[in-house]
């Protein structure tokens, strides 16, 4: 029989279309996964067990009429506990969130999942408000690999990563503010796309403004267009919100990346040092889209690291978010956290818009680029997931996650699509990620190359 936590979104709906299983079936499975693998991975702040099976059953009964409810009816998914999902607690992984409340709300991005007939598994594990690369927190504790339990699964959105590596429901919704879908889903080996900022729409906003995106984390990149397709539409409570697509995701799919010019650069111009294993895997990869018909080069886009001017927006934004918090909550916050809000509270109004001003001329340099340039092609990441519980490598000399995450940051103040795709492990058998970004509003161009590597890890 079918393992159906094997099974992407796009292969359960067609075999609840054909009969082949029901809803309820899939949801099982997936419920079942859940459970079994989290007392070693703790991808989850909570399971749905009943309100996903009541859903999932109200979602074969519409199959069996020929009526399902929209493009995800009875797909099992799940949601970063970073975004409202109605009738449950909203704890962003901080103890200094009161969980009584109606919580009678869904973030839009949840919205149109039940709107489209999607079944929540579950809650999804973050670092407390979504704040570093790692997952673990004082209120959740530690998320951790599925290929490697005693290594980090990457953050913020590592235990939507793990949840879908390990087929506790095939689609998840994370949020990136930094690298944080891709971070994660590099290191569990999945696929994840930040999309164009505003793509999404996101409420209530994010404290982190406008570097903050959420997006679909998947298998592969037919999934991603299909979830995307369905929570990338307009929403009256996102001002910043881009209005609707020109088209569906999945149309051009198959089209492939004959003809595209695709910039590669293995070291964003000797700037990171990149582990060999990473590197090979990565070379692979932009060899085989080479191979299918992609015109080449290495290039390097025009920029130095843009880590101070990130820094300062993020902590600025970790200490906003944090500002009206009493002492005895304060003092129950990740240190790690507390230590960033303290500094971004220090930020005066001229650091945080000359910040800005980095922000804008980064944006600049890559609309530029991108004139040249369909596509550019990095590592997601320099290194393999390493040891779990820990902000930065151990003997890494780095103090920050954003030490060991210099291809994703760039690319959140740019407001650029940006995916990650699964090509292959290192010698350790650990996953490797390659990024693809496009310009602004390209997110098909992205889906296409990713859609292109499919199978070819």
């Amino acid at each position: 029989m079918t393992d159906l936590t094997t099974l992407t979104a796009t292969e359960l709906l067609d075999g609840y279309r054909k009969g082949g299983f029901s809803p309820v079936e899939a949801t099982r499975a997936a419920l079942d996964r859940a459970e079994r693998i989290q007392p070693e991975v703790n991808a989850f702040v909570r399971i749905l067990a009943d309100e996903a099976s009541a859903q999932a059953q109200a979602s074969r009964e519409r199959w069996r009429r020929g009526e399902p409810a929209g493009p995800l009816d009875g797909v099992p998914v799940t949601v970063k506990d970073i975004l409202l999902l109605k009738g449950h607690p909203t704890l962003r992984g901080s103890k200094s969130v009161d969980p009584s409340g109606s919580w009678d709300e869904d973030a839009p991005a949840v919205a149109r999942l039940r709107e489209a007939g999607a079944v929540f598994v579950g809650k999804t594990t973050t670092p407390e408000y979504g704040w570093k690369g790692v997952t673990d927190s004082p209120l959740t504790g530690v998320t951790r690999n599925p290929h490697d339990p005693s290594r980090t699964a990457g953050g913020s959105s590592g235990g939507s990563a793990a949840a879908v590596a390990l087929g506790a429901g095939p689609l998840s919704l994370g949020t990136d503010g930094g690298g944080s879908v891709r971070i994660p889903a590099a290191f569990c080996g999945i696929f994840a796309l930040k999309p164009t900022y505003g793509r999404v729409p996101l409420y209530p906003a994010s404290a982190f403004g406008t570097l903050a995106h959420v997006g679909p984390m998947t298998r592969d990149a037919a999934d991603a267009a299909l979830l995307l397709d369905v929570i990338g539409v307009p929403d009256s409570r996102d001002w910043s919100a881009l209005g609707p697509a020109d088209g569906s995701f999945r149309a051009g799919l198959d089209r492939g990346v004959r003809g595209l010019r695709v910039a590669y650069s293995p070291s964003l111009g000797g700037q990171v040092a990149v582990r060999p294993g990473v590197a090979a895997a990565v070379r692979r990869a932009v060899e085989r889209l080479a191979e299918l018909g992609a015109y080449v080069e290495e290039a390097d886009p025009d920029f130095t690291d843009p880590v101070d001017a990130f820094h300062t927006l993020w902590f600025a934004g970790a200490a906003q978010v944090t500002r009206r918090l009493g002492a005895d909550r304060r003092e129950s916050l990740d240190p790690g956290l507390r230590e960033i809000c303290a500094e971004g509270a220090r930020y005066t109004a001229l650091d945080y818009l000359t910040a800005v001003d980095v922000r804008m001329e980064l944006g600049r340099r890559m609309g530029r680029f991108h004139d040249t340039y369909d596509l550019l092609l990095t590592p997601t990441l320099p290194i393999t997931a390493f040891e779990a519980g820990v902000e930065v490598p151990a003997g890494s000399g780095h103090r920050r996650w954003t030490g060991w995450t210099p291809f994703t940051y760039p690319f959140n103040l740019t407001q650029q699509p940006a995916a990650t795709v699964p090509v292959g492990t290192d010698d350790d058998g650990l996953p490797v990620g390659l990024q693809i970004v496009a310009a602004r509003h390209r997110d098909d161009l992205v889906l296409r190359a990713g859609h292109a590597l499919r199978g070819r890890p």
